[in-house]
């Protein structure tokens, strides 16, 4: 068995380590198996995977010391990044600061491929994000935008989605197409009131500085000095990905998200998101984000569901 001693900075920041009844202290010693005691100064760290527990334990210490709460969550990210590289370093995820919500939340990535993603999108013209539920694809793309829109990169918001939903005839639903498919743009609104506020939201949105509608009303405008983002792009024909694709104009930055594992056309092939990046890939200008479930950031509980839903082809 091995073992490892780390040093306690401070009473203060042992206590923000273990949380509430010791509840991150035992989360680490179940996820890792290993017995972490406290003796004196430091902390004694016991079993095989003590060189990994070492590391993590120095990474949520310096996140104490940035102002970060610990929570299991956190703990899972540092895990995962550390078996991968035992070198990983966790700030470099928190130091990149998207924005900060009325509430004072800061908005940073929580995983590699979504601290990859950021990147693209700050370099790239076009950007795809494929990958499963989860992974903050929309919330990220909406973070960005924001982010865009308050430096004055671009004048305008746009997001956007196909008028299509898994096991929904749309036209029996009430109202126009606007009012059928505002429900389905709930987690856009709901990430854009976080970030914004809602007073601020309303007000850019009445203004016409933010955009939320069906993919159809894309038709027939050029969109310039725009950061725009389709969602649920897997649910795209072909037509209407290249009628979308020839939309955006000088100044604008285009976001397209989806899964397409989860593509509710009545046939598959049909996809113009497995189209597009099937053409589009050797492009330059065009960034590709392809996700795992390493970086779904819901209930760890999520990624367990997603790999076993890989592993019997559905």
């Amino acid at each position: 068995m091995d073992y490892m001693q780390h040093q306690i900075p401070s009473t203060e920041a042992l206590m923000a380590l273990a949380g509430n009844l010791d509840e991150n202290i035992q989360y680490i010693e179940k996820r890792l198996a290993v017995e972490i005691q406290v003796r004196e100064n430091n902390l004694i760290i016991s079993g095989k995977k003590a060189e990994i527990c070492d590391r993590l334990i120095n990474n949520l210490f310096m996140l104490i010391q940035m102002g970060h709460r610990i929570d299991g969550q956190k703990i899972d990210y540092a895990i995962e990044m550390i078996q991968v590289d035992l070198n990983s370093d966790i700030l470099a995820l928190y130091q990149h600061t998207i924005c900060v919500t009325p509430s004072g939340q800061v908005v940073t990535p929580k995983t590699l491929g979504q601290k990859k993603y950021l990147e693209l999108i700050e370099n790239k013209d076009l950007v795809f994000g494929l990958g499963p539920a989860g992974t903050g694809k929309t919330y990220l793309a909406v973070a960005m935008a924001i982010r865009a829109f308050k430096n004055k990169q671009v004048k305008k918001i746009i997001i956007t989605r196909p008028a299509i939903e898994a096991g929904e005839n749309l036209g029996y639903l009430p109202g126009n197409l606007q009012m059928k498919v505002e429900p389905y743009l709930r987690p856009v609104y709901d990430a854009m009131t976080q970030m914004l506020g809602q007073d601020a939201f309303e007000h850019y949105r009445e203004r016409g500085f933010i955009e939320i509608a069906p993919l159809a009303y894309m038709r027939g405008r050029t969109l310039d000095n725009a950061f725009i983002v389709l969602d649920e792009a897997q649910n795209t024909t072909i037509q209407q990905m290249k009628m979308f694709l020839t939309r955006f104009g000088y100044g604008s930055k285009v976001i397209i998200n989806g899964d397409v594992t989860q593509v509710d056309l009545k046939s598959a092939d049909q996809s113009g998101l497995q189209h597009a990046t099937s053409i589009l890939g050797e492009l330059d200008e065009i960034g590709i984000m392809n996700f795992t479930e390493q970086d779904v950031v819901r209930h760890g509980l999520v990624k367990k569901i997603i790999s076993c839903y890989e592993e019997s082809g559905e």
